[in-house]
């Protein structure tokens, strides 16, 4: 077996591996965290290939350590991109500085920046197998398909699992605890990924409102896997998600809005934040139980300063 590839990313700003680490969305659910995190995916430009890659954060750089035969210089976009390290995170601490509410959910939660997944390909599996069951039903079957169907990596000393390739996937013809239906839906984005319809670059050259609704010609994704898999996978870091009623209910909570926004007053609000709109609604989501418990919501000046 080839020896580890060893390289290093800039973290381009204030950051905290450990955040990402424990963030918890999708399949990642860890709440322990050792210094390293592990994964292991399909690699851009080539989903035939998959990747195990150890991440361990050292001061102002991430130290990565790659199993498997794939470019080093592809994977270390991929995982830049994965952890928000391909944007400007200085400027996004300015939006703290300017920001009162945005500048106090970094205080509480300090170098929080979104994870994302691994590609589009695995968002949109992700959001098949997901669909319409709880998210550790989920997590659970989608191990069972890496382990099945996909590869295996020894990383610091745990083994992690790949989903499979495009080409294995369009294989798949039943697996336990997937209802039936859930496998055409599979093969069709097998198929779009090996057309190269998911592939990273064409849906950001795209835009993500042109990209999102490329992909919802996939059967099962509607108007929300879509965001799902065109925000939080290509990495977009200035879409406002209009629709999510759970953060813009946050947003009037710690801005301390009374009356709720329309649609366009809500667009207006949010120009405060470009252009991080992404990573704001993500922070204002992750990090508001935090001011909950100190007793600091309601507090940030929702005027349109």
């Amino acid at each position: 077996m080839a020896e580890p590839l060893l390289t290093s990313i800039p973290t381009r700003g204030p950051f905290a591996l450990q955040e990402l680490a424990l963030f918890g969305f999708g399949h990642q659910s860890d709440t322990t965290f050792d210094g390293v995190l592990r994964m292991a995916f399909r690699v851009d430009g080539d989903l035939e290939s998959a990747v195990g890659v150890e991440v361990r954060q050292e001061g102002e750089r991430l130290d990565l350590t790659i199993h498997g035969a794939a470019d080093p210089d592809v994977v270390s976009r991929q995982v830049a991109r994965i952890l928000s390290c391909d944007h400007d995170g200085v400027a996004f601490a300015a939006l703290g500085r300017r920001d009162p509410v945005i500048g106090a959910l970094q205080e509480v939660a300090p170098g929080l920046r979104p994870p994302l997944f691994y590609s589009p390909y695995e968002a949109a599996v992700w959001s098949v197998i997901s669909a319409r069951r709880g998210r550790q039903q989920g997590i659970r079957l989608r191990e069972r398909l890496n382990e099945t169907y996909g590869e295996s990596f020894e990383l610091a000393g745990r083994t992690v699992s790949a989903l499979p390739s495009p080409h294995r996937l369009a294989e798949v013809e039943a697996l336990p605890g997937m209802p039936a239906d859930r496998v055409p839906r599979l093969q069709a984005i097998a198929s779009a990924a090996q057309r190269g319809d998911l592939d990273v670059e064409r849906l950001v050259g795209m835009g993500p409102q042109a990209a999102g609704s490329a992909v919802q010609a996939l059967p099962g994704i509607g108007p929300f896997y879509s965001s799902l898999i065109v925000v939080r996978a290509c990495g977009f870091a200035d879409v406002l998600p209009v629709e999510e009623a759970r953060s813009r209910a946050t947003v009037h909570e710690l801005y301390g809005i009374e009356q709720p926004m329309t649609d366009d007053e809500y667009v207006a609000f949010a120009e405060r934040w470009k252009p991080f709109r992404t990573w704001a609604v993500v922070l204002i989501r992750a990090a508001a139980s935090r001011l909950r418990d100190r007793g600091a919501v309601g507090t940030g000046h929702g005027g349109s300063g």
